[in-house]
């Protein structure tokens, strides 16, 4: 099995999806166990201290101006999370639970949160048990972070709370602590607070969307090629010098794949044959300036990331030396700060969901031409085999359109959006979660209207007889056909062949069909 070793210095999105996704082993390096002992140290000397000090001898938010006496400060820990853990709705994903704690023993490793080295080694042991607490949809506000879910992971480290096993089967947290030889952590001075205040769950969404669309733009240059095909456009309008006096570069990697696919096509360059016209419509002639529009956008969005991954997201957080809020030994100190806020995080998880509703739209008007036989240059209407008996493709372009339309308003940003907590202490949140949890919807949507433009596509080349296709076209026929996807003929129960196109597209096994002839696609 794949180990991956946390360290002080950030983590990076491969290490984020081999966990969540892949049950990666997770591992803490020498270099985290002392950093995580200093810090230890630091706060431990504060503790000491008769001067108050935020999150280590005073209540939390609103009622900071408490100081909190000796004897009262584990039950101050245990009770912030008790408290915290306050979600309601459906459970959130399993993968999502798994990069949410990974990403926030990411942080609690960097040595910057003062938690004891045991703590953090008991995050890894239920994440190498495949234990995942039960986190629900609602209760973050992206800022102070991912507050609620990240309690409902801190009970489970205290035993309590409900939890999955590794079976699926959702029982008390306790009970699978024990029966792993898993010891539950009694928490002491600033380790409650400090595994709550992180924007781990909308990082973590952001990493593994990143991935999915990465995926998804090169599916989506596959389908569009197909549908440039059946309509018998030009493929003129891929030339790299016309795609060079404008450099945007997703631009040109999209144009560059598209023409990829459709080298060799014995179908491009008819569109001055039965039915001349000057020049391909927008949804296909713009193809690789919308799509390259997302890709570049895709492109910032992996840059916030990184830097996200990079940091340690903490309030207050552990320093090195100087003097401040409050001093500890050797001349460390314990500092507030905002670093929680999710705004860069917030912000990208929105202009993913914008490109993708518009990567989507794009991709069902190009489906629409190919079922008007107004349009479509001589292909039967709706692709049915006997128009009239048969509807075709009917329903499956309004399907496409339900989902456009869903997409559309799963556009509309969260981040724009702010609501005031904690009697005003917390006066302006990001809403990042939640701009993360629909942008998961929208990645959803997305591949299920890409499916149907393949669906579509497919279909309107095989009724071209006597044309051929590009070889990477065929080949990407054979291996969706193979796949279940089925071709041209009488209507049957659509349903099923939808879902096993959703499932090629999901799969990436478009492009794995496509690149042994293309070679590597962008």
């Amino acid at each position: 099995m794949h180990t991956v070793v946390v360290g002080t210095s950030g983590t990076t999105a491969e290490d984020v999806i081999a966990v969540a996704r892949g049950n990666a082993r997770v591992e803490l390096s020498a270099e985290a166990f002392d950093a995580l002992a200093r810090a230890r140290e630091i706060v431990d000397a504060l503790a000491a201290k008769p001067e108050p000090v935020y999150g280590v001898s005073t209540g939390f938010g609103a009622l900071a101006t408490r100081h909190i006496s000796h004897e009262l400060r584990a039950q101050l820990q245990r009770n912030i999370v008790r408290s915290h853990a306050a979600g309601m709705g459906p459970r959130v994903e399993r993968e999502v639970v798994r990069a949410l704690m990974f990403l926030r023993l990411k942080t609690v490793a960097s040595g910057h949160t003062g938690v004891r080295p045991e703590v953090a080694q008991t995050m890894a042991d239920l994440l190498n048990a495949g234990i995942t607490p039960v986190v629900h949809e609602y209760g973050s506000l992206g800022c102070s972070g991912d507050l609620a879910p990240l309690s409902h992971c801190a009970l489970a480290l205290m035993g309590e709370g409900d939890a999955e096993g590794p079976d699926g089967t959702v029982r008390p947290a306790g009970e699978l602590l024990a029966e792993h030889g898993i010891a539950p952590v009694e928490l002491r001075e600033k380790e409650g607070l400090a595994l709550l205040n992180g924007t781990d769950g909308m990082l973590g969404m952001l990493v593994m969307a990143i991935a999915d669309l990465q995926r998804l733009y090169t599916s989506a240059d596959i389908t569009a090629a197909l549908s440039l095909e059946a309509l018998l456009g030009t493929d003129k309008v891929l030339a790299p010098e016309l795609h060079a006096i404008r450099p945007h570069p997703g631009q040109g990697a999209s144009a560059a794949n598209m023409a990829a696919v459709l080298k060799g096509s014995g179908l491009t360059g008819h569109h001055q044959d039965d039915s001349p016209r000057v020049q391909d419509a927008y949804s296909i002639r713009c193809a690789p300036q919308v799509a390259g529009a997302g890709r570049d956008t895709l492109a910032h969005a992996a840059l916030v990331a990184s830097r996200e991954l990079a940091s340690a997201v903490d309030n207050p957080v552990v320093l090195p030396g100087g003097t401040s809020q409050a001093d500890g030994s050797g001349g460390g100190r314990v500092e507030s700060n905002g670093n929680f806020h999710g705004a860069p995080v917030a912000y990208v998880l929105d202009f993913l969901a914008i490109a993708a509703a518009d990567l989507g739209s794009i991709a069902e008007r190009r489906t629409d031409r190919l079922l008007d036989k107004n349009r479509s240059h001589g292909l039967p209407p709706f692709l049915a085999d006997d128009a009239g008996v048969d509807s075709g493709l009917m329903i499956a372009q309004y399907t496409q359109a339900a989902l456009v339309s869903e997409m559309k308003r799963l556009a509309v940003p969260a981040s724009a959006d702010s609501i005031p907590s904690s009697a005003m202490q917390e006066d302006h949140v990001s809403m990042g979660w939640s701009a993360a949890r629909k942008l998961r919807t929208a990645i959803d949507n997305l591949t299920r209207i890409v499916a149907i433009e393949l669906y579509a596509a497919t279909r309107a080349i095989e009724l071209r007889t006597g044309l051929v296709p590009a070889p990477a076209s065929r080949a990407a026929i054979d291996a969706a056909r193979a796949a279940g996807v089925q071709g041209p003929g009488p209507d049957r129960f659509l349903a099923p062949d939808l879902a096993a196109a959703d499932a090629f597209i999901r799969s990436g096994a478009l492009v794995d069909a496509v690149e042994p002839v293309t070679g590597p696609l962008a």
